[in-house]
Protein backbone atom coordinates (compact mmCIF):
# COMPACT_ATOMS: atom_id res chain seq x y z
CA UNK A 1 0.00 0.00 0.00
CA UNK A 2 1.03 3.34 -0.77
CA UNK A 3 0.67 6.88 1.48
CA UNK A 4 -2.71 8.61 1.11
CA UNK A 5 -2.37 10.79 4.26
CA UNK A 6 0.43 11.44 6.00
CA UNK A 7 -1.21 13.16 9.20
CA UNK A 8 -0.29 10.61 12.16
CA UNK A 9 -3.53 9.17 14.02
CA UNK A 10 -3.11 7.97 17.09
CA UNK A 11 -5.19 5.44 16.95
CA UNK A 12 -6.89 5.92 13.18
CA UNK A 13 -10.10 3.87 12.35
CA UNK A 14 -13.62 3.96 10.92
CA UNK A 15 -12.92 4.60 7.38
CA UNK A 16 -15.97 5.63 5.15
CA UNK A 17 -16.09 6.05 1.31
CA UNK A 18 -19.12 8.58 1.15
CA UNK A 19 -20.74 7.48 -2.40
CA UNK A 20 -22.28 10.99 -3.08
CA UNK A 21 -19.51 13.10 -2.51
CA UNK A 22 -16.55 10.72 -3.61
CA UNK A 23 -14.35 11.29 -0.73
CA UNK A 24 -12.90 9.42 2.41
CA UNK A 25 -14.19 10.33 5.89
CA UNK A 26 -12.00 8.43 8.92
CA UNK A 27 -11.34 9.48 12.52
CA UNK A 28 -8.46 9.46 14.43
CA UNK A 29 -10.68 8.24 18.36
CA UNK A 30 -8.03 9.12 21.09
CA UNK A 31 -7.29 12.69 19.22
CA UNK A 32 -10.70 13.25 18.91
CA UNK A 33 -10.88 14.22 15.44
CA UNK A 34 -12.44 13.61 11.97
CA UNK A 35 -10.72 13.90 9.06
CA UNK A 36 -10.79 14.01 5.29
CA UNK A 37 -7.97 15.10 2.68
CA UNK A 38 -8.60 18.48 2.54
CA UNK A 39 -9.35 19.35 6.54
CA UNK A 40 -9.95 17.66 9.73
CA UNK A 41 -12.43 18.65 12.88
CA UNK A 42 -12.26 18.34 16.11
CA UNK A 43 -14.76 16.89 18.60
CA UNK A 44 -15.06 17.22 22.78
CA UNK A 45 -14.69 13.29 22.87
CA UNK A 46 -13.22 10.18 21.38
CA UNK A 47 -15.41 9.63 18.09
CA UNK A 48 -15.13 6.35 16.31
CA UNK A 49 -17.35 5.66 13.18
CA UNK A 50 -19.59 7.23 10.97
CA UNK A 51 -22.48 6.40 8.55
CA UNK A 52 -23.65 8.95 5.65
CA UNK A 53 -26.80 10.35 5.60
CA UNK A 54 -27.35 12.69 2.81
CA UNK A 55 -24.98 14.19 0.37
CA UNK A 56 -23.69 16.82 3.33
CA UNK A 57 -24.76 14.83 7.08
CA UNK A 58 -23.01 12.06 8.42
CA UNK A 59 -23.98 10.00 11.80
CA UNK A 60 -21.20 10.06 13.87
CA UNK A 61 -20.65 7.76 16.96
CA UNK A 62 -19.09 9.44 19.78
CA UNK A 63 -18.15 7.94 23.54
CA UNK A 64 -21.06 9.60 24.83
CA UNK A 65 -23.56 9.77 21.82
CA UNK A 66 -24.66 9.08 17.85
CA UNK A 67 -24.58 12.81 16.30
CA UNK A 68 -26.15 14.29 13.24
CA UNK A 69 -23.16 16.20 11.79
CA UNK A 70 -22.95 18.57 8.87
CA UNK A 71 -20.11 18.23 6.89
CA UNK A 72 -20.01 22.02 5.47
CA UNK A 73 -21.00 23.77 8.92
CA UNK A 74 -19.33 21.26 11.18
CA UNK A 75 -22.94 21.96 13.25
CA UNK A 76 -23.95 18.58 15.24
CA UNK A 77 -27.00 17.52 17.06
CA UNK A 78 -27.71 14.53 19.38
CA UNK A 79 -29.45 11.73 18.41
CA UNK A 80 -29.14 9.77 20.98
CA UNK A 81 -27.31 8.53 24.41
CA UNK A 82 -24.82 5.65 24.00
CA UNK A 83 -23.42 4.66 26.93
CA UNK A 84 -23.80 8.11 28.19
CA UNK A 85 -23.91 7.10 31.87
CA UNK A 86 -21.31 5.04 31.80
CA UNK A 87 -17.52 6.55 32.11
CA UNK A 88 -15.85 3.95 31.37
CA UNK A 89 -16.67 3.00 27.74
CA UNK A 90 -16.44 5.11 24.54
CA UNK A 91 -17.55 4.16 21.09
CA UNK A 92 -15.54 1.99 18.54
CA UNK A 93 -16.10 -0.07 15.46
CA UNK A 94 -19.32 1.00 13.44
CA UNK A 95 -20.98 0.58 9.78
CA UNK A 96 -24.51 1.14 8.35
CA UNK A 97 -26.27 -1.82 7.44
CA UNK A 98 -28.25 -2.63 4.49
CA UNK A 99 -31.65 -1.26 5.58
CA UNK A 100 -30.63 2.01 6.59
CA UNK A 101 -29.72 1.18 10.62
CA UNK A 102 -26.17 1.57 11.76
CA UNK A 103 -24.30 -1.14 14.34
CA UNK A 104 -22.02 0.23 16.49
CA UNK A 105 -19.74 -0.99 19.32
CA UNK A 106 -18.68 -0.22 22.75
CA UNK A 107 -15.77 -0.71 24.63
CA UNK A 108 -13.36 0.40 27.97
CA UNK A 109 -10.79 3.25 27.28
CA UNK A 110 -8.71 1.00 29.14
CA UNK A 111 -10.49 -1.90 27.11
CA UNK A 112 -11.57 -3.33 30.10
CA UNK A 113 -12.13 -7.15 29.90
CA UNK A 114 -16.11 -7.57 29.15
CA UNK A 115 -16.66 -3.58 29.37
CA UNK A 116 -18.23 -3.46 25.58
CA UNK A 117 -21.19 -4.28 23.43
CA UNK A 118 -22.66 -3.78 20.08
CA UNK A 119 -25.84 -2.13 19.41
CA UNK A 120 -27.93 -1.48 16.49
CA UNK A 121 -29.48 2.15 15.51
CA UNK A 122 -32.80 1.05 13.58
CA UNK A 123 -35.81 3.82 12.85
CA UNK A 124 -35.39 6.36 15.20
CA UNK A 125 -34.16 3.67 18.61
CA UNK A 126 -31.02 2.27 20.06
CA UNK A 127 -30.70 -1.63 20.93
CA UNK A 128 -28.32 -3.72 22.25
CA UNK A 129 -27.44 -6.94 20.55
CA UNK A 130 -24.16 -8.42 22.15
CA UNK A 131 -23.07 -8.13 24.95
CA UNK A 132 -20.33 -8.33 27.38
CA UNK A 133 -17.55 -7.64 24.67
CA UNK A 134 -14.23 -6.55 25.36
CA UNK A 135 -13.17 -4.68 21.84
CA UNK A 136 -15.62 -5.06 19.20
CA UNK A 137 -14.34 -4.58 15.43
CA UNK A 138 -14.97 -6.23 12.20
CA UNK A 139 -19.08 -4.62 11.60
CA UNK A 140 -19.56 -6.11 8.35
CA UNK A 141 -22.42 -7.03 5.75
CA UNK A 142 -22.47 -9.62 3.17
CA UNK A 143 -23.62 -8.29 0.09
CA UNK A 144 -26.80 -10.88 -0.59
CA UNK A 145 -28.40 -8.77 3.00
CA UNK A 146 -27.48 -12.86 4.43
CA UNK A 147 -25.58 -11.93 7.21
CA UNK A 148 -23.24 -9.44 9.51
CA UNK A 149 -20.01 -10.19 10.67
CA UNK A 150 -18.32 -8.59 13.97
CA UNK A 151 -15.19 -9.58 16.50
CA UNK A 152 -14.25 -9.63 19.54
CA UNK A 153 -10.66 -8.88 18.79
CA UNK A 154 -8.45 -10.05 21.93
CA UNK A 155 -10.51 -13.96 21.08
CA UNK A 156 -9.57 -13.76 17.88
CA UNK A 157 -12.89 -14.77 16.36
CA UNK A 158 -14.96 -13.88 13.84
CA UNK A 159 -18.41 -14.54 14.14
CA UNK A 160 -21.15 -14.70 11.36
CA UNK A 161 -25.12 -13.40 12.06
CA UNK A 162 -27.72 -14.67 10.27
CA UNK A 163 -30.64 -11.83 9.20
CA UNK A 164 -34.01 -11.61 8.98
CA UNK A 165 -34.44 -10.22 5.13
CA UNK A 166 -37.38 -7.84 5.95
CA UNK A 167 -35.83 -5.55 8.53
CA UNK A 168 -32.18 -6.75 9.19
CA UNK A 169 -32.75 -7.75 12.78
CA UNK A 170 -30.82 -10.60 13.92
CA UNK A 171 -32.19 -13.67 13.62
CA UNK A 172 -30.96 -16.93 15.83
CA UNK A 173 -27.31 -16.90 17.48
CA UNK A 174 -24.04 -15.97 15.96
CA UNK A 175 -21.67 -18.64 14.59
CA UNK A 176 -18.19 -19.00 14.82
CA UNK A 177 -17.05 -18.03 11.18
CA UNK A 178 -13.29 -17.87 11.65
CA UNK A 179 -11.29 -18.69 14.12
CA UNK A 180 -7.35 -17.22 14.29
CA UNK A 181 -6.64 -18.75 17.54
CA UNK A 182 -3.20 -19.72 17.80
CA UNK A 183 -1.97 -17.25 15.50
CA UNK A 184 -0.57 -14.00 15.56
CA UNK A 185 -3.49 -12.40 13.87
CA UNK A 186 -5.73 -10.12 15.72
CA UNK A 187 -8.92 -8.99 13.98
CA UNK A 188 -9.75 -5.27 13.65
CA UNK A 189 -11.91 -3.47 11.12
CA UNK A 190 -13.28 -5.16 8.48
CA UNK A 191 -15.45 -4.55 5.05
CA UNK A 192 -17.50 -7.27 2.71
CA UNK A 193 -16.71 -6.54 -1.17
CA UNK A 194 -18.89 -6.54 -4.15
CA UNK A 195 -18.00 -11.23 -4.21
CA UNK A 196 -18.71 -11.48 -1.09
CA UNK A 197 -15.30 -12.01 0.57
CA UNK A 198 -14.35 -10.08 3.74
CA UNK A 199 -11.30 -7.82 4.14
CA UNK A 200 -9.70 -7.93 7.75
CA UNK A 201 -7.15 -5.45 8.58
CA UNK A 202 -5.31 -7.58 10.94
CA UNK A 203 -4.06 -5.51 14.71
CA UNK A 204 -0.28 -6.13 15.06
CA UNK A 205 0.10 -7.85 11.46
CA UNK A 206 0.60 -4.90 9.33
CA UNK A 207 -1.70 -6.48 6.67
CA UNK A 208 -5.35 -6.91 5.65
CA UNK A 209 -6.22 -10.21 5.04
CA UNK A 210 -8.98 -11.45 2.64
CA UNK A 211 -11.35 -13.96 3.28
CA UNK A 212 -13.52 -16.21 0.80
CA UNK A 213 -17.35 -16.44 2.14
CA UNK A 214 -16.51 -19.87 3.99
CA UNK A 215 -13.57 -18.48 5.53
CA UNK A 216 -10.84 -19.52 3.25
CA UNK A 217 -7.73 -17.26 3.24
CA UNK A 218 -7.42 -16.01 0.14
CA UNK A 219 -4.75 -13.56 -0.12
CA UNK A 220 -3.07 -10.62 2.15
CA UNK A 221 -2.14 -6.71 1.56
CA UNK A 222 0.33 -5.24 3.53
CA UNK A 223 0.27 -2.41 5.47
CA UNK A 224 4.05 -0.49 6.07
CA UNK A 225 2.45 0.50 9.34
CA UNK A 226 2.08 -3.01 12.06
CA UNK A 227 -0.92 -1.38 13.74
CA UNK A 228 -3.34 -1.56 10.82
CA UNK A 229 -6.70 -0.58 12.17
CA UNK A 230 -9.22 -1.06 9.69
CA UNK A 231 -10.23 -1.06 5.65
CA UNK A 232 -12.39 0.43 3.17
CA UNK A 233 -12.98 0.17 -0.37
CA UNK A 234 -13.44 3.55 -2.16
CA UNK A 235 -12.18 5.65 -5.12
CA UNK A 236 -14.37 5.94 -8.27
CA UNK A 237 -15.31 2.76 -9.45
CA UNK A 238 -14.83 1.16 -5.69
CA UNK A 239 -11.68 -0.97 -6.31
CA UNK A 240 -9.35 1.11 -4.30
CA UNK A 241 -8.31 0.09 -0.76
CA UNK A 242 -7.83 2.04 1.96
CA UNK A 243 -6.40 1.21 5.30
CA UNK A 244 -6.13 3.26 8.48
CA UNK A 245 -3.29 2.32 11.29
CA UNK A 246 -2.40 3.58 14.65
CA UNK A 247 0.37 4.88 16.41
CA UNK A 248 -0.51 4.45 19.84
CA UNK A 249 1.53 2.10 22.25
CA UNK A 250 4.00 1.71 20.10
CA UNK A 251 7.98 2.40 21.61
CA UNK A 252 10.08 5.17 19.64
CA UNK A 253 12.15 2.24 18.43
CA UNK A 254 9.17 0.34 17.24
CA UNK A 255 8.37 3.78 15.25
CA UNK A 256 11.49 4.49 13.81
CA UNK A 257 11.18 1.06 12.25
CA UNK A 258 7.84 1.77 10.80
CA UNK A 259 7.19 5.52 10.56
CA UNK A 260 4.02 5.04 8.78
CA UNK A 261 2.11 4.32 12.13
CA UNK A 262 -0.52 6.24 12.41
CA UNK A 263 -1.28 7.21 8.98
CA UNK A 264 -3.47 6.14 6.07
CA UNK A 265 -2.72 4.01 2.86
CA UNK A 266 -4.42 2.95 0.08
CA UNK A 267 -3.84 0.59 -3.32
CA UNK A 268 -5.50 0.79 -6.14
CA UNK A 269 -7.12 -2.24 -8.49
CA UNK A 270 -7.57 -4.60 -5.57
CA UNK A 271 -11.04 -5.73 -5.71
CA UNK A 272 -14.33 -4.31 -6.73
CA UNK A 273 -16.33 -3.05 -3.70
CA UNK A 274 -19.61 -2.62 -2.33
CA UNK A 275 -21.33 1.45 -2.07
CA UNK A 276 -21.41 2.15 1.95
CA UNK A 277 -25.18 1.87 2.71
CA UNK A 278 -26.86 4.90 3.67
CA UNK A 279 -28.15 5.51 7.10
CA UNK A 280 -31.65 6.30 7.93
CA UNK A 281 -32.59 8.42 10.37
Amino acid sequence: MQLFDDRICALGEGPLWHPGRGELFWFDILGGRLLCRTRDWAFDGAVSAAGWVDQDTLLIASDRALLRFDINSGAQDRICALEADNPVTRSNDGRADPWGGFWIGTMGHAAEPGAGAIYRYYRGALRQLYAPLTIPNAICFSPDRRYAYFADTPRQQIMRQALDQTDGWPQDDPELWLDLGGTPYFPDGAVVDAAGNLWNAQWGSGRVACYDADGRFLSAVAVPAPQATCPAFGGADLTTLFCTSAAKGLSDAALEQAPGSGKTFTLPDVAQGQAEHRVIL
